[in-house]
């Protein structure tokens, strides 16, 4: 590991993130509902434009800061860094555990919904003309958990790295705004907001965040707190539970697809 990229990835890491909070939360109301921006998404944006390939390519000065040999240990540090944000959801968790018992098993049962994501997203990858990136990209909606199962099997620099860390990304770029806006009109289908609220915890922090932000803004006062309260613990248990799920049942299955798949939908390639 060399000292000098180290040294450089962090600065730059604790300078993207310094400016990220600055510009803190905004919320824009589009009238159907309000997207909520994090400073997770702007720190995103600005770690992509100063990468080589991107804005570094043409500043000379970004290029000799950062370059191919921080971009591959970006991929480490990530695992690293998500650490902090499994201790984050147990103090959210804790204050409100009886309200969780009483949920009983619907936010164990929710998992299962995970795995549509294979179904629905591995023949579009393989028509697209991803090998095995597919798998990565498509066995989970590859948040914290499913960058450790990859991370771990094959490495997070392996094809399947490639693609977990790709869909990461663009949730976290899209998923936000996606959910910011579906947290808000969901309240429209009829559905109690504390089911709501648990459908939001899909694995992703900054999802999580987005959604059960505008959903509890959609509610009453005295209900904002219990929303928020489920959609932390429903993230927290998809992240535990969704770990065993991802590597005993969705990984499996996908690899299982993926070899009956790729000869017909795959494109050849020289």
């Amino acid at each position: 590991m060399n000292k000098k990229s180290v040294i450089s990835l962090v600065i730059i890491a604790f300078i993207i993130t310094i400016i990220a909070e600055m510009i803190g939360t905004k919320r824009l109301n589009i009238g159907i509902g309000t997207i909520v921006f994090l400073p997770m998404l702007f720190a995103v944006v600005m770690g992509i434009l100063i990468t080589p390939g991107a804005l570094g390519k043409k500043i000379e000065g970004l290029r000799k800061v950062i370059g191919p040999d921080e971009v591959d240990l970006a991929g480490t540090f990530v695992m690293i860094a998500l650490l902090p944000l499994g201790v984050k959801y147990g103090t959210l968790v804790g204050p409100n555990i009886v309200k969780v018992i009483q949920a009983g098993p619907a936010l164990l049962l929710q998992e299962l919904g995970n795995l549509g994501t294979i179904f629905l997203a591995l023949p579009v990858a393989l028509l697209l003309g991803l090998k095995r990136e597919s798998v990565g990209a498509t066995f989970s909606i590859c948040r914290e958990s499913a960058l450790g199962i990859v991370g771990e099997k094959y490495g997070i620099n392996s094809a399947e790295g490639t693609g977990v860390l790709g869909t990461y990304l663009i949730g976290t770029l899209f998923g936000t705004i996606f959910f910011s806006v579906l947290g808000s009109l969901s309240l429209s289908t009829g559905l109690h907001p504390y089911a709501l609220a648990m459908a939001t915890g899909m694995g992703s922090g900054s999802m999580m965040a987005a959604s059960s932000g505008a959903l509890s803004e959609a509610v009453s006062p005295a209900m904002k707190e219990t929303v928020l309260a489920y959609a932390a613990t429903s993230n927290m248990l998809t992240g535990v539970t969704g770990l065993y799920a991802e590597l005993f049942l969705a990984l499996p299955m996908t690899n299982f697809l993926y070899r009956k798949l790729e000869p017909i939908l795959g494109r050849r390639k020289k």
